[in-house]
């Protein structure tokens, strides 16, 4: 069964840090070649912020311009868990914040677009204030 659960989210203030997990069934953790992390705030577009990727050889995970240098990606295989370690948060870091992955064995997971993406977990909200 293909399952995504993010958690993790809440508020915080500018600044702050957060931790978001997004555990995957065993099924989708072992048979995606990635998970992704976006995000969509109230009236913009889903924008991709970062994934893991199992890679031919060896794991690797990567984030967007947008969040570099204070947004990393990390993947516990036993837990088959991504996590999304936000630090520095900013007021305009707020919104619903996803997990996605591609269908099994196939796809990757590009973050300029939501398309190719057939799971989605159902979001955790961040809130950054100032």
């Amino acid at each position: 069964q293909v399952q995504l659960v993010e958690s993790g989210g809440g508020s915080v203030q500018a600044g702050g840090s957060l931790r978001l997990s997004c555990q995957a069934s065993e099924y989708t953790y072992r048979t995606s070649n990635c998970i992704a992390w976006f995000r969509q705030a109230p009236g913009k577009e889903r924008e991709g912020i970062g994934a893991y990727a199992r890679g031919s050889i060896y794991p690797y995970s990567y984030v967007g311009d947008s969040v570099k240098g204070r947004f990393t990606v990390s993947q516990d295989n036993d837990k088959n868990t991504v996590y999304l370690q936000m630090n520095d948060l900013k007021p305009e870091d707020t919104a619903m914040y996803y997990c996605a992955a591609p269908p099994a064995n196939a796809g990757s997971c590009p973050l300029s677009r939501t398309e190719g993406y057939k799971y989605w977990g159902q979001g955790t909200q961040v809130v950054v204030s100032s």
